[in-house]
């Protein structure tokens, strides 16, 4: 069967190649555009946190889309219809917070997915364009194994639960949130990467994951701490638009000023 040349995300999990990401929670189709050219393999559009609306939404993962970046949308709840609306814009790839346990996950996987494996329903005139497919149907009969569904873990509840949630079919990597995952554990963020207990937490999720055959992820807060998660992550998650910006100009700013 053809490589679909559209779906970079699956294609280098696929290739166990490791994905170089990052967040956008600034919304517009230009700032998409321009993240989609700085080197990542896939942005990830934050509902969750970020300025984005639902017409943002749909506009940013066409301008992801068409730079031949794969569009990711993370989500702001296990909400159906929230879960709909992001996987028809034509979404690579959808990341879901907050997933404490394996019937959270069996929800979300149910909804994201189209019969028989789920519920999920057709009508989307946008979806199959940004896979690069000519028709819906083309579309329906791929979706369930093209999308890559992407499960949070980031409690100390998740952590106990992960051999179960990862276990889990349909789910596809386990991401996980470091933030609030040492305010679950520490009660303070960021950690400093030196507790033990924050630490014996992402050595369990990771060898959870490789146990069971599946994806993992992490976000890192700069180049270097990405280069150091290539060697145990699949996907990794480098900062985000709003902080890099900030930080070039205080930096910039700071050098201008010396």
């Amino acid at each position: 069967m053809a490589t679909n040349t559209r779906l970079r995300l699956k294609n280098m999990l696929d290739e166990s190649k490791v994905v170089m990401a990052t967040f956008m929670t600034l919304k517009g189709v230009r700032t998409a555009q321009i993240v989609s050219q700085t080197g990542v393999d896939a942005v990830v559009i934050d509902c969750e946190h970020g300025n984005t609306s639902d017409s943002d939404m749909h506009d940013m993962v066409v301008a992801v889309s068409g730079s031949g970046i794969s569009p990711v949308v993370r989500i702001p709840s296990h909400d159906g219809a929230v879960i709909k609306r992001a996987l028809d814009t034509g979404i690579h790839g959808i990341l879901i917070p907050m997933v404490n346990k394996a019937e959270d996950a069996r929800a979300v996987v149910r909804l994201g997915k189209f019969p028989p494996v789920g519920v999920r329903g057709q009508g989307s005139p946008f979806a199959y364009i940004e896979h690069g497919f000519k028709t819906a149907s083309e579309y329906i009969s791929k979706a369930n194994e093209n999308i890559i569904t992407m499960i949070q873990i980031e409690t100390a509840e998740a952590v106990e639960n992960v051999d179960e949630i990862v276990q889990v079919d349909g789910v596809d990597l386990l991401f996980i949130g470091p933030n609030d995952l040492a305010l679950s554990l520490l009660g303070y963020t960021p950690a400093k990467f030196t507790e033990t207990v924050f630490l014996e937490a992402i050595d369990k999720v990771v060898a959870s994951a490789k146990r069971h055959g599946k994806k993992v992820g992490i976000l890192a807060a700069d180049g270097e701490a990405a280069r150091k998660a290539k060697e145990r992550f699949d996907l990794i998650v480098v900062n985000g638009d709003a902080k890099s910006m900030l930080a070039w100009y205080q930096r910039e700013l700071g050098i201008a000023r010396s």
